[in-house]
């Protein structure tokens, strides 16, 4: 393909990636939650590799260097973790091995993981071949944005994952649902003011972020902010309890659900709407995971309970998403704009969950207290 063959040097580069993920064992010490080495690796790696992309990264002609720079950093950091083997395990013995045994319940969880990357490709591939290289960089940075949201909600269920598992093998299911609903309730709570919030405030952060040149970004964002609540509710039913409770088939029917919902979607979308299409085409794929992971546990929760205080928090999110909106006709394009509307968004949000006199507000005065 020519397009291929354009930007073999950018695929060379990134290929480094696909070592740096053999390894990758933070696994590991997330699974003896030991947080603290993979959170100061992940830490120093980071202000690192933004030195060395304010020094080696002057102008568009530096892209290869862009790529290799975020490339390197992440097989460097994998490899830094190693050392800290040391403390946990001791040299094999081949012969005791019994990889077989472990080959099946590793594959189980290898086909899920195959089927979200295709998706979460497949827009950017398909987009790009069927419109634009220019459609899909659109769509790749609103793309960026949502996943860096993501990352602050999702973070539960890297510390979650491990608790669950371990009141599991302990037969402690009621434990495991209150983890559950706690849980919930928690990235409920938090990703209905990042969804909104991010979506009211793109008019003016994409300008002054990406430049007057990425103004398609704006609806795009938009759109695709939605995936922000759906993802992490499908991350606590997912990641948080279908995987530690060895219910891997429903999580994996899931994902592989949505991953061809993704594809078929996106070839009339894209035809129609372009970027805009693959942006309805990811929600439409994330919104069928996340119905089809709740309608599988349905004998094994209480709705009325997972979902108890979600009215109050949608209703505080649309509240506030419509005050900002309106500040927005009246505030100019600048980082001062957006500061007051967060501020003023954050405050709306936090009085009208008072107001509803929604649970996590005791429960955060609760902290406060001692």
């Amino acid at each position: 393909m020519p397009i291929a063959k354009q930007y073999r040097i950018y695929y060379l580069a990134q290929s480094i990636s696909i070592i740096a993920a053999a390894f990758d064992i933070s696994w590991f010490f997330m699974g003896l939650e030991n947080f603290s080495v993979t959170v100061l690796r992940n830490f120093i790696v980071k202000v690192i590799t933004l030195i060395c992309i304010f020094t080696f990264v002057k102008s568009e002609g530096d892209l290869t260097n862009y790529i290799l720079i975020l490339s390197l950093s992440l097989l460097i950091g994998n490899v830094t973790l190693f050392p800290n083997l040391q403390r946990y395990i001791s040299r094999p013995i081949i012969k005791e091995l019994r990889v077989w045994q472990h080959f099946r319940p590793a594959l189980l969880l290898f086909i899920p993981q195959v089927a979200t990357q295709i998706y979460l490709v497949v827009n950017k591939t398909m987009l790009g071949s069927m419109t634009s290289v220019q459609s899909a960089g659109y769509f790749d940075q609103s793309d960026k944005m949502i996943k860096m949201v993501l990352a602050i909600v999702t973070a539960t269920g890297t510390v979650m994952l491990p608790h669950v598992a371990s009141a599991f093998a302990n037969k402690e299911y009621r434990k495991i649902l209150r983890y559950l609903y706690k849980s919930f309730d928690f990235v409920t709570v938090v990703s209905v003011p990042m969804a909104f919030g991010l979506a009211a405030i793109s008019p003016k952060f994409v300008p002054l972020f990406f430049s007057s040149k990425f103004i398609e970004v704006i609806p795009l964002m938009m759109i695709e902010s939605i995936v922000i609540l759906l993802i992490a509710w499908s991350n606590v039913i997912g990641t948080q309890y279908l995987l530690p409770t060895k219910q891997v088939r429903l999580y994996t029917n899931s994902v592989v659900w949505g991953a061809v919902v993704n594809i078929i979607a996106n070839i009339p979308l894209i035809i129609w709407w372009g970027a805009m299409g693959t942006a309805f085409a990811t929600v439409l794929s994330e919104l069928i995971v996340t119905g089809y992971q709740v309608l599988a546990i349905r004998e094994q929760v209480n709705y009325k309970q997972l979902f108890l205080e979600t009215p109050k928090y949608l209703t505080g999110g649309l509240l506030m998403f419509i005050s900002i909106l309106g500040l927005n006709k009246f505030l100019s394009v600048s980082w001062f704009s957006i500061s007051i509307e967060v501020f003023v968004g954050i405050l709306v949000y936090c009085v009208l969950l008072i107001v509803f006199r929604a649970k996590i507000v005791n429960a955060a005065r609760g902290l406060i207290s001692k």
